[in-house]
């Protein structure tokens, strides 16, 4: 990775953790578009319990992650949800970033293979500098005459 890529990278890291950490925050505590289409011929109280009628929504349970240390949107074992809402997102903003960097560093492309064996330093590459003697049945282009192009044709100069 060169240089310049890292003032960038660091850039993003931040931004992002800033955001999981300050701005998660201050999210809508409204269920979004899934949970509200849940809920649909249900009756909700201000806690957005259901208190009667009937929707997909009563048919749901806890997954089997549910008690995990990141479950909901915090950190359990800390009491102050803004500190665990904050730090559970600045969590799996870290962890992200380390499985995708890992993830990134195994792909990465490597710098070709070396060469072994005798054609390795033969070939148009092996050259180190312009032709400008004649070969034979030719007029070079340093005479003034004309001159072979790579494409095989003469010109004139």
């Amino acid at each position: 990775m060169s240089k310049r890529s890292w003032p960038f990278l660091l850039g993003g890291l931040l931004v992002a953790l800033l955001l999981a950490g300050v701005v998660s925050n201050y999210a809508s505590s409204h269920p979004d578009g899934l949970d509200s289409s849940l809920l649909k011929g249900c009756t909700v109280n201000a806690d957005d319990e259901i208190t009667g009628g009937s929707c997909p929504a009563q048919q749901a349970r806890d997954h089997e992650l549910a008690d995990s240390p990141l479950a909901d949107y915090g950190v359990r074992g800390i009491g102050n949800d803004f500190l665990s809402t904050g730090l559970s997102g600045v969590l799996g903003v870290l962890l992200t970033f380390a499985v995708g960097g890992g993830l990134f560093w195994l792909a990465r492309r490597r710098g070709p293979a070396a060469s072994t064996g005798p054609a390795a330093s033969t070939g148009p590459a092996a050259s180190t500098g312009p032709a400008t003697s004649a070969g034979p049945g030719r007029v070079g282009a340093a005479a003034g005459g004309q001159g072979a192009s790579a494409s095989g044709t003469t010109t004139e100069r």
